[in-house]
């Protein structure tokens, strides 16, 4: 059974909390299991949330600031440990290879898995599987960093109603789901477009192209919200986005599932991202991330 859904392993900004860990997200995409921005404590969480080395076939990295990254020593370790059976690729960019370096044999240990480094040095497609291509945006942050997209290929959706008016029914179905074409009738004729899923990943960043261009149209977005809006001066300049911002990067772009995350620990109350979320005009449906939170994506139209 296909599964996915969203494993948030930390949500903290800059430094961890009490309550938060530094960041560390788990995209669970059906067989495959995606591993954005591990923090430190990044592998203790993980035991936590029942995850496994073995589920981690990407780790992406949108900058290498050290609560998006200091985990990756930890979690390529426990990969070789685990003796993980399948290639794992690492994606970051490529400004940064100095700092995968060190993170990658940051202590002795023996090297049993194959990890393939593809690091991202400018906007575009960095993989194409069956169920997803990945795209890498550049952002706006002090260092150079990059968010993630998945799509899911669009599908065709079988219309019961236009099927048997034109008599067809049983193996003739498939036969034109592989074929296209059944006699004199098309499949568009008795089909329509199922779009495929969306999936943006957001991470430190002002407001830029970038940021529009990753949510636009995703049925689940995961974006920072550092700061509350009465601190958009101080978001603008570390180069990060306040709770009102991202929620109108959501409202425009049509997401279904805006969930808020990466929070400065200036901030006792969580229900103040939501509220500034809201009267920014985001009507979907909001979660404020917490650690250990499961998010299913959300169910196709």
């Amino acid at each position: 059974m296909s599964v996915r859904e969203l494993v948030v392993l930390g949500t903290a900004s800059q430094v961890p909390t009490r309550h938060r860990n530094h960041n560390g997200y788990l995209l669970r995409w059906d067989g495959e299991g995606i591993l954005f921005d591990p923090g430190e404590g990044t592998q203790r969480q993980m035991l936590r949330a029942g995850v496994a080395a073995h589920d981690l076939n990407r780790l992406c990295v949108t900058h290498f600031h050290g609560d998006h990254s200091l985990g990756l020593a930890g979690v390529i370790q426990r990969i070789n440990l685990d003796q993980v059976p399948h290639e794992v690729t690492a994606h970051y960019p490529r400004s940064g290879q100095r700092f995968f370096d060190r993170l990658r044999y940051a202590t002795a240990y023996r090297e049993t898995v194959r990890l393939t480094e593809a690091p991202v040095a400018a906007d575009g497609t960095l993989a194409v599987t069956g169920s997803y291509t990945l795209e890498a945006r550049k952002l706006s942050h002090p260092v150079e960093s990059y968010g993630y997209r998945l799509t899911e290929p669009d599908g065709r959706r079988m219309l019961p109603d236009r099927l048997a008016a034109h008599g067809i029914k049983g193996p003739d179905v498939g036969l034109l789901q592989r074929e296209g074409r059944l006699g004199d009738v098309r499949l568009e004729e008795v089909s329509e477009v199922r779009r495929g899923q969306r999936f943006g990943f957001v991470m430190d960043t002002r407001l830029c192209d970038g940021v529009h261009a990753l949510a636009e149209g995703c049925d689940l977005l995961v974006i920072e919200s550092t700061f509350l809006d009465e601190d958009a001066a101080l978001a603008v300049d570390h180069g990060h986005l306040t709770a009102g911002q991202a929620a109108a990067v959501a409202r425009d772009a049509g997401v279904r599932h805006l969930v808020l995350t990466h929070f400065s620990q200036r901030y006792s109350d969580p229900g103040e991202f939501e509220r500034q979320a809201r009267a920014a005009g985001f009507e979907g449906e909001l979660t404020v991330a917490h650690d250990l939170l499961r998010v299913p994506v959300p169910k196709r139209r």
